[in-house]
């Protein structure tokens, strides 16, 4: 089994030392390390995974033994303990495109997480869910019923223990409360390369601006829509011969792609967030 950190902190000497002789000391066998400076705000960024075959500390003492170094530093930090698999929940609408490369994703063994549940406004990706053998909810949603689905929606997250959602082009937006109950753990795909098109249109939009590239970008979701911190981001190429709807097309692939590395990282604990921006490690 492996331990992974996550650390952000003001930058100053001395850091990385202190880190790595305090895992030495305690018998971690490093496995991987990368880190990052933020030149501009002093601020810096550590992730480091090793091997707990020989590591002589667990949850409780870590916590204990490390808190005096993360003091002196000013340390914002985490670990992540073992294989863990979260339940995440897969929130779609009628496209399916990203929710079957996830699903496809997961049955492969890509995905360290289990998929506890798909909850849509539509009935469409029932067929699918049930392949898959994974229980599906349909919750329509309209302007006079949002609060209380949403109210349906929380109460099958909670008692399924989720911890993350995802939103494979589920075209709804979020409340507030919904978004504050889940902080920095619900990821959407939007269908342009932010924040260029944002919006309900975007490849209409691009196609009415003549652009050269399109692209889908995956982001965590905030209470400002399509502003959330950005993950990953792909493009592909298009030119004055694509129509509107063939720029719909090849965007789909881009979408998949770009909601997939946003989801896997995530679940790798590859990601830290700090202002509206992230830092994506290896």
């Amino acid at each position: 089994m492996n331990a992974i950190l996550l650390i952000d902190c003001p930058d100053r000497k001395g850091l990385v030392a202190a880190i790595a002789d305090f895992l030495y000391r305690h018998g971690a066998n490093i496995l991987h390390a990368d880190q990052h400076q933020d030149n501009e705000q002093k601020f810096f960024f550590m992730r480091v995974e090793w091997d707990l075959a020989d590591f002589d500390l667990d949850e409780p003492s870590f916590e204990r033994e490390f808190r005096p170094i993360a003091s002196e530093f000013g340390m914002h930090w985490r670990v992540e303990w073992g294989p863990k698999r979260p339940a995440v929940a897969m929130f779609v609408s009628r496209y399916q495109h990203c929710l079957v490369d996830l699903l496809h994703r997961y049955q492969i063994g890509e995905l360290p997480c289990t998929i506890a549940m798909i909850v849509s406004n539509h009935t469409d990706a029932g067929p699918l869910a049930g392949f898959y053998k994974i229980p599906f909810h349909h919750i329509p949603v309209s302007a006079a019923n949002k609060a209380e689905a949403e109210a349906r929606e929380l109460e099958l997250l909670e008692a399924g223990g989720v911890a993350l959602i995802v939103l494979a082009r589920y075209m709804q937006v979020l409340s507030p409360d919904f978004v504050a109950r889940y902080p920095r753990q619900i990821i959407n795909v939007h269908h342009s390369f932010l924040p260029a098109f944002s919006g309900a249109r975007p490849y209409h939009a691009a196609f009415e601006r003549g652009v050269k590239l399109i692209g889908a970008t995956s982001h965590y979701v905030t209470n400002v829509l399509d502003e959330g911190p950005i993950i990953e981001q792909e493009v592909i190429r298009v030119s004055h011969r694509d129509r509107a709807d063939d720029l719909v097309q090849k965007g789909r692939d881009v979408e998949r792609i770009a909601l997939s590395r946003g989801v896997q990282w995530h679940l790798e604990h590859r990601i830290l967030c700090y202002g509206n921006k992230t830092v994506v490690f290896d």
